[in-house]
């Protein structure tokens, strides 16, 4: 406990009231770049027209940041309902039982898919009379059997005489692209009307994006990061977010242990030694 208290004090002494590079989804810390606004914007029209949107990218691209930043948008939306599904690793029915308690906000004692699925048929209507909109949104959707994704397809073709009564979204790695490519899942691939995919940073959009933390975090001082220092951090991560902040932060504590005002090339060259093992240098 002392270890993480005397962590904290680092940062602190830095200038920052917390880590500006830490690696969980604090949507805090979501950096407006326009590919994630554009990602955005798509997000917003596959739940308005009903119906499947599928957002996919490598390991570390902000995918889970931008799910969560866009299910708090939602929140604010007093005609939207959502279903959150964070765990694919799943039976079909403890999907459905899941996605039911979202949804009600009570548990369920049924158990056979049968049952499960015309309760939530019945919760679907109630939030449709109400005039609410339904969407059901997975993460790590990679980690999905072909078989939950048919059943989640089968859900979305419910619907009234007017209206679908839910649509989907699926978030997940490179991986989903495969899945979705098979023959297997073709009728639920004609369904999709949004599919995005995310991308790693270039040089500036890197150096924005490190900056745009560095302010976040910042209480007062002016520590930074020099130009040589992030356009080496491109270098070592490849524009890849989860990896910029693992790099980051470790330049940052070697700073601190250096007594240095900010991040320079040779502490990233360290850092990266450090992280990534052998790399080569810049």
């Amino acid at each position: 406990m002392n270890q993480l208290y005397d962590v904290e004090q680092i940062y602190r002494a830095m200038g920052f009231h917390c880590p500006p590079f830490r690696i969980t989804p604090d949507t805090s810390f979501f950096f407006p770049h326009s590919q994630y606004l554009t990602a955005l914007g798509r997000l917003r029209f596959g739940a308005s027209s009903g119906g499947l949107t599928v957002l996919t990218g490598e390991v570390g691209l902000g995918k889970t940041l931008l799910c969560r930043y866009f299910l708090r948008q939602l929140a604010d939306a007093p005609d939207v309902k959502t279903a959150y599904i964070f765990n694919p690793k799943q039976s079909y029915a403890e999907l459905l039982a899941s996605l039911y308690r979202d949804l009600s906000g009570e548990e369920i004692r049924a158990q056979e898919p049968g049952a499960l699925h015309d309760a939530l048929y019945r919760e679907l209507i109630r939030h449709a009379e109400a005039g609410k909109r339904v969407i059901f949104i997975v993460d790590e959707a990679h980690g999905l059997e072909p078989s939950l994704i048919e059943g989640l397809r089968l859900l979305t073709n419910l619907e009234t005489e007017d209206r679908k009564l839910a649509s989907l979204m699926l978030f997940g790695q490179t991986e989903l692209d495969e899945l979705l490519a098979t023959r297997q899942l073709r009728a639920l691939r004609e369904r999709i009307t949004v599919w995005h995919k995310l991308r790693p940073f270039g040089w500036m959009e890197t150096a924005e994006y490190v900056n745009h933390r560095i302010n976040k975090a910042r209480v007062e001082g002016s520590f930074t990061f020099t130009r040589a220092a992030l356009m080496a951090v491109r270098h070592y991560t490849a524009g890849i977010p989860r990896r910029i902040n693992i790099l980051c932060d470790r330049a940052l504590l070697a700073a601190f242990a250096h007594q240095k005002s900010c991040v320079d090339l040779p502490l990233i060259r360290q850092a990266a030694r450090e992280t990534f093992g052998n790399v080569k240098t810049v």
